[in-house]
């Protein structure tokens, strides 16, 4: 069993690997919340988590989904965690190995992934050039790869994490600040005369948090996790996140 969340689909990538190779189910977080969030494993089962780093933290809908997860027979069962990032994970992994362990399930072995930078709301971030894209993806398969034996072999004690410089300071402090204060989806735009009206910003956002109704209506009901799902799939980069991202690049994860 893999539980996954996924914006712009490096996780999704990763976390379809991972069930290819291992045969195991893949659950859609977002879809999974709308249930009772009750599980029982069949008798060899893995648990896995799959999750993109929000400002050196899990995101939200992640952090919610585990805090009402109920797994009746965890123990005992291997469990394991893979996170993406555009460069440093902070202490990501090990709060949500804290949080997890309140649920009976201990982390066994994690993985991060350095992938191509999607979050551009900042004015340091940007996306990577093409050379780099292709670099962080070439690395990533490779990093990947390991991962899957790890997780086949069931190996205990592994932990293969770039969690930066300071990473107390960017998850508990930076992080602390940037998802309670800056996760919101009041700052999207839409410009009315550029938007194909093609819905495709609605289709792929994570949470089901927008509305179409000839132009894509943001609902403002907390579910956002500024995935920037929306902004990155619009073929006319008709939606913007305030002014910083007029001047910026898009990204989703293609092969």
């Amino acid at each position: 069993m893999i539980f996954y969340f996924s914006g712009t689909g490096n996780t999704r990538w990763a976390a379809e690997r991972l069930a290819a190779e291992t045969q195991e189910r893949l659950l859609f977080i977002p879809e999974e919340a709308n249930t009772k969030c009750e599980y029982s494993l069949a008798d060899d089962e893995r648990i896995g988590f799959c999750f993109p780093v929000h400002g050196w933290q899990p995101p939200h809908v992640v952090r919610q989904f585990v805090d009402r997860l109920t797994i009746t027979n965890a123990a005992g069962h291997y469990a394991y965690a893979l996170c993406t990032c555009g460069d440093s994970t902070g202490l990501a992994m090990k709060m949500l190995g804290k949080e997890l362990a309140e649920k009976g399930i201990e982390l066994q072995s994690c993985q991060s992934l350095i992938m191509p930078e999607s979050y551009v709301c900042l004015p340091f971030m940007y996306t990577d050039t093409p050379e780099r894209e292709r670099e962080k993806k070439e690395q990533a398969k490779q990093d990947l790869h390991l991962f899957i034996n790890i997780v086949k072999e069931r190996q205990s004690g592994y932990s293969r994490l770039t969690k930066g410089l300071t990473p107390w300071t960017f998850s508990y402090v930076i992080g602390a600040y940037f998802n309670r204060f800056m996760i919101t989806d009041s700052k999207f735009t839409v410009d009315a005369d550029v938007c194909l009206h093609c819905g495709l910003c609605a289709k792929t956002c994570p949470t089901d948090n927008i509305e179409f109704n000839e132009v894509p209506q943001w609902k403002n009901d907390s579910s956002c996790t500024c995935c920037l799902s929306c902004y990155h799939h619009c073929p006319v980069h008709a939606i913007n996140y305030g002014k910083i991202t007029r001047r910026r690049g898009q990204y989703y994860y293609k092969p």
